[in-house]
Order: structure tokens, then C-alpha cells, then sequence
């Protein structure tokens, strides 16, 4: 969804910095051959990731959903020196997809792959973390805030995807089976209430908040 006109945003995108060949490729096969690859981050979000990833540098860097590896690649780009990145997914029929791609990233030492339900694995990791990236089903974002928030270092930043979610977040009444919307309306008003973080949410692409812990 366009928040705004697309020409302005294709002139947004043709002065931000180039998608990596690597990333093309990764983009050009998921359409190919992965189902939704809508769930992609691609070519103007995931330099919006990098960046935010250079500018923090974190030594360690969890991701909650790693559809085919697009969105730990460009974490992984502003990792500090002997770093690692922690990515869990799901579907395990992805692995492979995803291993490729972080070998030939030249990430790949640095990047664990970890399959089942994040909010079983999450207080498994012995670790804490500088930057977390959530792009998983909406339906649990409270419940991965919750879990790991206290796994959040002091200064570290929390990245939340899809909280505008096509516009929905305005409406007031949902379908039976729309568990999604609610769900993150919910979230967008925990991450502004919560007083152990601060926010701010940017209209990038289809939402994209930024939290800190205090």
C-alpha cells in the first residue's frame, strides 16, 4: 500500500541508495518461486533496515520472522565485528532457501537459524540483545514485546513491521476473522504507553515503528 503518490515514492526510492546485486537476486527468486512474497521486506524497507542497523551497530541482533532471509541480510550489514544474528522462523521448509543466501551474504558464520515458535525458543537464547526486528504473525506482537523486552540492553532498539497494516489500524469494527487489526492496535498502544521504552512509529511502506529502551 502507497501512503503516498506513487510517483513521489518511486522518486523516494530512486534516490535512496541501490538494492545489492545479492538482494536483487533473493528478491527476484522469492517472487519466483515462494509463496507471498508480498511478506518480503524488499528493495527501499530493507535499506531503511541497514541503515538503522549501521547507525546502531549491534553486536547481537534478533529477528522474529525470517520469511527467505531478506530482512537478516540487511540487519546483518551493520553488525559490529564478530557479531551474530539470531533469526527464527516456522517454516522450516524455508531453511534451505534461507541458508543459501546468508552463505553467499558473507554473513553467514554469524547467522543462527532457529525453527519452531519464537515465544518458546526466545527464552531458550542465552543472550540479550541490541536490535530486534518483529515482522512475524501480528496476532502474538504483544506477547514477542513481552518476552523480549527484558532481553533488551539498555539503549537497544526494537523494530516492529507492518503496524499500519494496510491502513486498518484507523477502523473501528472488524471481521469475525480479522484477528490481525485488533491485535495491533493493541501493540501500537503498548509500545506508546510503555514506560520502559520510547517510540516512534514512520509511515515506511506498510508501518514501521521504532522503539527504544530506556
Amino acid at each position: 500500500m502507497h501512503f503516498i503518490p506513487e510517483k513521489l515514492d518511486d522518486y523516494v526510492v530512486a534516490h535512496s541508495q541501490d538494492e545489492p546485486e545479492l538482494l536483487q537476486q533473493l528478491n527476484r527468486e522469492t517472487n519466483q518461486k515462494i509463496l507471498q512474497p508480498r511478506m518480503l521486506s524488499g528493495h527501499f524497507q530493507g535499506r531503511v533496515l541497514s541503515m538503522i542497523s549501521k547507525l546502531v551497530q549491534p553486536t547481537t541482533i534478533l529477528e522474529i520472522g525470517t520469511y527467505t532471509g531478506y530482512s537478516a541480510i540487511c540487519l546483518a550489514e551493520g553488525m559490529s565485528k564478530n557479531g551474530e544474528l539470531h533469526t527464527i522462523d516456522i517454516n522450516e521448509e524455508l531453511y534451505d532457501f534461507q541458508r543459501k543466501y546468508f552463505d553467499k551474504s558473507g554473513y553467514g558464520d554469524s547467522i543462527f537459524q532457529h525453527l519452531g515458535n519464537a515465544l518458546d525458543i526466545i527464552p531458550e537464547l542465552d543472550k540479550t540483545f541490541d536490535l530486534v526486528f518483529i515482522d512475524a504473525d501480528k496476532e502474538n506482537y504483544v506477547n514477542y514485546f513481552n518476552v523480549i523486552v527484558d532481553k533488551l540492553n539498555p539503549g537497544g532498539i526494537i523494530l516492529s513491521d507492518n503496524v499500519l497494516w494496510s491502513g486498518k489500524v484507523l477502523e473501528t469494527k472488524f471481521k469475525k476473522e480479522d484477528t490481525s487489526t485488533p491485535a495491533l492496535i493493541e501493540y501500537n498502544k503498548l509500545l506508546k504507553e510503555d514506560p520502559r521504552i520510547e517510540t516512534v512509529m514512520l509511515p515506511v511502506r506498510d508501518g514501521l515503528t521504532i522503539s527504544r529502551k530506556i
